[in-house]
């Protein structure tokens, strides 16, 4: 078990200085990177028959994608269309790649967020180490658009749409560059993308500059007992005995101030991202009350106890950004004729 947070992540997003004798590092870093993403782009990069839209970030750590993708699968299927999603799979083995996700799939096969994805979606999911090989598979699976999870530097994938989201809490952190920093690319990279989404609240300035900044709120919407899959009222429902929080996410201090805004009383676990959680994590605590994210609880239905719960969350988006999307799609159609 890991109860506290990465060691990196605490350097980036913190105070700490010492991560600036890496600077030498930082810029051989940046040297590279610039080499690579001309030479997939110029001469590797793989453009598909119908349209795929990258969410994905220029910094390491989670800035709530998944919320997002679930909401575009979710609109995109409202207007009849048969979205997909690719995902590297992290945290999954499977035998074959490119797997396609089934009612059968398990997290230690394609990952927790494809499989979360797939649950809640019901749209095709493809997880690969080749993103463009997953991309075709949906593609001979009669998808209409294609959507990334992740990938924003995954340039051998050719995309028409690239939607960037940030951690309005975290930002960017010291806003500087791997390894110093937790910037994969640039602050500037964003110039380029057409849509930047801030995972609310978001501290004011830094963003000012940028055109298409639209919010996203994550907001809990109800409890899910693992063992029964009952949904429960998040009103409804009052826990009994204590109550243990786990969280293996890239940024587990939203989950836990979530559940401050519900008033829950708990004893924080932390986990690192992607963590594969067995029964003997939960070995001192596993017949009391345990609440942990739908990412998580993926993973940990297998060995479910009947009073742990997953809390359901949803991501809610302006009109303005619908609105500014749809625009995208149309401008798709009628420049490309998808």
């Amino acid at each position: 078990m890991k109860k506290s947070h990465n060691f990196w992540l605490r350097a980036w997003y913190g105070e700490s200085r010492w991560t600036y004798w890496l600077l030498p590092l930082s810029w051989l870093f940046l040297i590279i990177s610039n080499i690579r993403k001309f030479f997939l782009i110029h001469f590797s990069q793989k453009k598909l028959s119908i349209p795929v839209i990258v969410v994905g970030n220029i910094s390491v750590g989670g800035t709530g994608k998944t919320p997002l993708i679930i909401e575009l699968v979710k609109y995109l299927q409202a207007q009849g269309n048969k979205p997909g999603v690719v995902s590297r799979g992290y945290g999954g083995d499977s035998v074959q790649y490119p797997f396609l996700l089934n009612g059968q799939s398990k997290a230690s096969e394609c990952g927790d967020e494809p499989l979360l994805i797939y649950r809640d979606t019901q749209c095709a999911v493809c997880v690969s180490p080749n993103r463009v090989e997953a991309a075709k598979c949906l593609v001979e699976a009669g998808c209409t658009h294609i959507l990334s999870d992740d990938g924003l530097q995954h340039y051998r994938l050719g995309r028409e749409m690239e939607i960037a989201v940030v951690d309005g809490h975290r930002l960017f952190g010291n806003q500087k560059l791997l390894p110093v920093g937790p910037l994969r690319e640039p602050i500037k990279r964003l110039k380029s993308v057409d849509l930047i989404v801030i995972n609310s609240p978001a501290k004011k300035g830094l963003l000012s500059g940028f055109d298409y900044v639209y919010s996203m709120n994550i907001q809990p919407l109800s409890w899910r007992n693992l063992l029964s899959q009952e949904i429960v009222s998040l009103k409804n429902i009052s826990f009994k005995s204590q109550v243990h929080a786990v969280a293996g996410i890239g940024n587990p201090e939203r989950f836990f101030k979530t559940l401050d805004g519900l008033s829950l009383h708990y004893y924080a676990h932390h986990f690192s991202d992607h963590y594969k959680f067995s029964q003997n994590d939960f070995d001192s605590y596993q017949d009391e009350t345990v609440v942990m994210t739908e990412k998580d609880a993926v993973k940990c239905s297998e060995f479910a106890k009947k009073n742990w719960y997953s809390l359901i969350v949803g991501a809610q988006l302006s009109d303005t950004f619908w609105k500014a999307f749809q625009q995208k799609l149309d401008s798709l159609k009628e420049n490309e004729n998808y």
